[in-house]
């Protein structure tokens, strides 16, 4: 007879994500047991890098840029890393030419008279919250056929909560979040900053808890941060998500290939790349000049069918119907933690990732084992 070994421990965190890893460093430095498993074999979830033989860093799953005004936040990843200054710029590669953005205000003077033109109303879907606050022959090329591609769902089928991340920069502003304060990347990558963000934490990798939930018991909180539908076996169906397959090409005879990190693809091909990346544009100044060649990555859209490729939760009226059911099963169970990105299922930045993080932590530390549910507000 198998006699299975259980692994109890005080707090037992699900996933080595931002969320995960800030939780688990909150409680384990607050003198509290924990132990972390990721079943990935590599610290940080989505939040990773690697070099590439040219010494170029390259984003595991796509960019990753830092950008908070919360001193607070801000000095929580400075005890793990040193930071050099940037502040993304992308551009949108509309009939040949690269436009900036998030686009210019001034770009509306081109349609006078838009406003009168607006939905009335509070805007009941994703592309009527954009026409709010832009013309339609601007939504048209820069906006509604990227989130097409993006989401493969109609605007009109989408959140207009989605439409909060679209951004209009002012004349003087040509980066993609000017108005934040702290803007950066780490000196030793990603992968530096979440393994020290987990340094002498009980951590296991390669470990996927959901495979044997029974050899692991929480005395206090489970904390879990994966798919909340995959908590729960699909058993009710599948929430939906997107992600990106990435084409990386070396080109050692080009310096550079394309004006800034990011461009867009908004009015490209059906199956062509959504975003074309380059990485040399994030490293600082002196080491890009110490660097022949260049590296980019092609980034095209799937519906994946691999939790471990779950990236972007899909803001529908289904897919939010789904998760409410899912959401107050998981408040049901004693001493579950649901929280992050795929367990709120809602977009987070790493900021505000962190931030719900906090709360989270402060308080599990202020009522042990009473049951918290991160809803990803910061």
């Amino acid at each position: 007879m198998l006699i299975r070994r259980m692994n109890a421990v005080d707090y037992l965190v699900v996933g080595s994500g931002l969320t995960g890893s800030t939780i688990a460093r909150i409680l384990h430095d607050h003198g509290r047991e924990v132990l972390v498993l990721e079943r990935r074999h590599h610290v940080g979830g989505n939040v990773h890098d690697s070099l590439h033989s040219s010494q170029i860093r390259v984003h595991t799953y796509g960019p990753h840029y830092f950008r908070c005004s919360s001193k607070r936040i801000w000095r929580f990843v400075s005890r793990f890393a040193d930071f050099y200054p940037y502040r993304a710029t992308v551009k949108s590669l509309v009939d040949g030419q690269y436009a900036n953005w998030p686009v210019h205000a001034d770009l509306f003077d081109l349609f006078p008279g838009w406003q009168h033109s607006r939905p009335a109303g509070a805007p009941t879907n994703f592309e009527d919250a954009c026409l709010a606050k832009m013309p339609r022959p601007v939504y048209d090329v820069f906006v509604g056929p990227y989130t097409r591609r993006q989401w493969d769902q109609d605007p009109r089928e989408l959140g207009p909560e989605l439409a909060g991340r679209i951004r209009i920069n002012g004349a003087d502003e040509t980066t993609l979040t000017p108005g934040q304060a702290y803007q950066g990347l780490p000196v030793q990558g990603y992968c530096g900053l979440m393994a020290r963000m987990v340094d002498g934490i009980p951590l296991s990798l390669g470990v996927d808890y959901l495979q044997d939930p029974p050899a692991y018991r929480a005395r206090k909180a489970l904390i879990f941060t994966g798919p909340i539908d995959e908590f729960f076996g699909f058993d009710a169906g599948r929430l939906g998500y997107r992600s990106h397959r990435r084409l990386h090409t070396f080109l050692p005879r080009s310096d550079w290939f394309q004006p800034c990190g990011q461009v867009n693809h908004p009015n490209g091909a059906t199956h062509g790349p959504l975003r074309t990346l380059e990485w040399k544009h994030l490293l600082p100044g002196d080491q890009q000049q110490g660097i022949h060649g260049t590296l980019i990555t092609r980034e095209y859209t799937f519906t994946p069918e691999d939790p471990n490729q779950f990236e972007y939760p899909v803001p529908t009226a289904r897919n939010a119907r789904l998760y409410r059911h899912y959401r107050r099963r998981a408040q049901a169970i004693p001493k579950l933690v649901t929280c992050g990105r795929l367990a709120a299922y809602r977009y987070l930045d790493m900021d505000k990732a962190i931030g719900s993080a906090m709360l989270v932590a402060k308080k599990l530390l202020g009522a042990h084992a009473t049951p918290r549910h991160c809803t990803g507000s910061s």
